[in-house]
């Protein structure tokens, strides 16, 4: 009988090159999981197993393994840094009960990290904090602590300090027992002795150990009434106060060391089984409606004789067939089992359900609450599909993933790899719910769309590596869009008279811009019945379908509020057909009138640059027509963050290495829609125009 209280789930997340992956494999490896921790640096870790992670020592994929430390089972997934992989980040945070955000020592809170702090916040994870590479260059500790407070505006309670920096740092004191853990030369994770604490440091740690203690009994009014009046609470007192405030998010719990150097891991490790939450301890998943998707008040309690209720969060194609990764929050499931997919209504039968360690796998004829394993060779399962009791149907509250901005266009260098092609990226899509597929209908091409440059560069290797299917790729492309500037009052009449019963429709309307983000709205304000309630839809419907292509060069249209005022119906040549058409003619007939502009996306971009070449860089964003938003001096050099239009940003990190002899770094990601200048519309609409007419 599994006892949950030993479980623990835990991601590892951080801005790409804080040292997730190696954290993970030194935990691996003190864990006892494998016996050589692999550097990410030699192409060798554990958990980045593809050809494409090893080669560019990144991390694309989330991997999933389980290890034990002191009697605890910890489910760990190490997920990816970069921007154009958040979707990994966002979907692993959802099934996760705790996380340890690894910031780098000298790099401290990078734009990544604070987009995966945000997604943190919005799943209400646990996290403890892990300040890393304490032995690099420009290290320093106490400066990434003040950047949590002011970026991330989170409270850190500081649990350990280092003992030296950079070059001298040999270890860390323990801000709670006062006891230092100074590692030995070998770099062995097990050579280290536990000492007092240095004579230099000491008024250091008592200042920390004191208000440690305060902020933990905030948490217990008796504890803080003794405190008070002087009485020092117990250790144990001091851990349950900081487990209940880190589990309330009040405060994270932050560690410093170096995973590379094997200082200050286990330290870790035991935060992860003293203060990170247990699957019970969590508050549960709601359920929601399957048509509204809206919370039915119930939810998914974690516990072994509940109903099943398991989450799908992840899907994943390895030369073993199709893996499904699945968070069980309820109940148990054995081999043999039949369950329900409530998104698709189907029932299936569980065969093979595996235990992973990245790309090894160990078999398991049952799981229960609180797990997270992988289900060999499902059927129509997609990301954050519900598996349920067909006895007990219920949906968890879905997934939600960001849309593409950039989409290149692809072709089968020859005929045979066509159907090769389309098995293959089908695989693709099921595996990444960010990635996205169509066909061009008029030229027959086929279209990816992605989060960047490099996520689609990604997709076409593993298109040409593992699916071997070489691919012509086309220039990319940005997701354009097109509103209206000014509102408009209109009428429009349907009507078509040919032998038997016609059409009629007539529909008095006003178009208005919406907000921004607010995409498509329809309200009626009709009185008196001049067009009956069951024609609503079906002129929704015309006007909605319309929103598809725009009248400027056939894009999207967004943010467009369609107000319904009047009209006029037949009481024999009326349908809903007719007002669906009525609906379709109106938007093709106002919209050119209401003022209709081209917008295009704008990314939040941060770029890092040496002092020296600040003035560069910055008149290198202001002509791609970037706004600059602020300016950070960090301890090696400046971060510049600013809005610049994606159109301009391609092949942007050459340019910016040349800038600064290659020691240059940038992020994005996608921030909102903006006007283009008129300039940049007209070339576009050219460019539209020129593809069409080719076509």
């Amino acid at each position: 009988m599994a006892d949950l209280s030993q479980y623990r789930n835990i991601g590892i997340f951080a801005h790409v090159d804080a040292g997730k992956t190696t954290t993970t494999e030194r935990i691996l490896k003190l864990t006892g999981k494998i016996h050589k921790s692999g550097e990410t640096h030699d192409g060798e870790s554990t958990t980045d197993f593809m050809e494409q992670e090893a080669e560019r020592g990144i991390t694309i994929q989330s991997a999933a393994t389980t290890c034990f430390w002191k009697d605890h089972r910890l489910n760990v997934i190490d997920t990816p840094g970069h921007v154009d992989f958040t979707v990994e980040v966002y979907r692993s945070l959802k099934v996760l009960d705790g996380g340890i955000g690894v910031f780098c020592g000298s790099g401290g809170v990078e734009p990544q990290s604070e987009t995966n702090w945000r997604y943190a916040n919005d799943s209400e994870v646990a996290r403890i904090i892990f300040v890393n590479k304490l032995d690099r260059m420009g290290a320093d500790f106490y400066r990434v602590v003040g950047q949590v407070k002011n970026v991330l505006a989170a409270n850190p309670l500081v649990m350990t300090l280092p003992i030296g920096i950079e070059d001298d740092f040999v270890g860390v004191v323990d801000v709670l027992t006062k006891k230092a853990y100074v590692w030995d030369e070998t770099g062995q994770p097990e050579n280290y002795e536990i000492k007092d604490v240095p004579a230099d440091m000491v008024d250091k740690v008592n200042q920390y150990h004191e208000a440690l203690v305060e902020t933990a009994v905030e948490q217990d009014d008796d504890l803080m009434m003794a405190y008070m009046d002087g009485e020092e609470p117990s250790i144990e007192d001091l851990k349950r106060c900081i487990r209940k405030g880190t589990r309330d998010l009040a405060f994270f719990p932050t560690f410093c060391g170096s995973a590379f150097k094997n200082k200050g891991i286990q330290l870790v490790l035991d935060a992860v089984v003293d203060y990170l939450p247990s699957p019970t301890e969590v508050d549960p998943q709601d359920l929601t409606d399957a048509e509204t998707g809206e919370p039915t008040g119930e939810v998914a309690k974690v516990a072994l004789d509940e109903p099943l209720r398991a989450l799908a969060f992840k899907i994943m194609d390895d030369r073993f067939g199709a893996l499904t990764f699945i968070r069980i929050y309820s109940g148990r499931l054995n081999k043999g089992d039949t369950i329900l997919n409530s998104a698709t209504g189907k029932t299936e039968r569980i065969g093979r359900m595996v235990e992973m360690h990245a790309n090894d796998r160990t078999e398991l004829s049952s799981a229960h609450a609180g797990d997270i394993l992988a289900i060999v060779g499902m059927k129509n399962v997609q990301t954050g599909h519900t598996l349920c009791d067909p006895k007990h149907p219920c949906t968890l509250e879905p997934m939600i993933f960001p849309e593409p901005v950039i989409s290149i266009a692809v072709a089968p260098k020859d005929k045979g790899s066509t159907e090769k092609m389309g098995i293959a990226i089908g695989k693709m899509v099921a595996e990444d719910p960010s990635f996205q597929v169509e066909t061009d209908e008029d030229s027959g091409e086929t279209i990816l769309k992605g989060m960047g440059e490099l996520h689609l560069d990604i997709k076409v290797d593993i298109l040409k590596r593992t699916y071997g299917v070489e691919l012509e790729v086309g220039q990319p492309q940005v997701a354009y869009r097109e509103t209206i500037t000014q509102q408009i009052e209109d009428s429009y009449t349907h009507k078509k008279q040919s032998g038997g019963s016609g059409q009629f429709g007539k529909i008095d309307y006003r178009i208005r811009p919406g907000e921004p983000g607010s995409g498509f709205k329809f309200s009626s304000t009709v009185v008196g019945g001049n067009v009956p309630k069951e024609f609503f839809p079906a002129i929704e419907k015309g006007f909605r379908n319309m929103m598809e292509t725009g009248v400027l060069a056939g894009f999207p249209v967004l943010d467009v509020e369609v107000e319904l005022y009047d009209g006029g119906f037949h009481a024999v040549d009326s349908s809903a057909v007719a007002f669906e058409i009525a609906a379709k003619g109106a938007f093709r007939q106002s919209i050119p009138k209401a003022g209709p502009q081209l917008i295009e996306p704008i990314m939040k971009v941060d770029v890092f640059s040496p002092e020296d070449n600040v003035g560069d860089v910055i008149g290198d964003l202001n002509r791609r027509r970037g706004m600059i938003k602020d300016q950070e001096a960090g301890a090696t050099g400046v971060r510049i963050k600013a809005d610049v239009p994606l159109s301009e940003m391609f092949g942007y990190i050459g340019h910016l290495r040349t800038m600064t002899s290659g020691r240059g770094q940038f992020s994005m990601e996608f921030s909102h829609y903006m006007p283009c200048p008129q300039n940049v519309a007209e070339k576009v609409i050219e460019e539209v125009k020129a593809r069409n007419a080719k076509k």
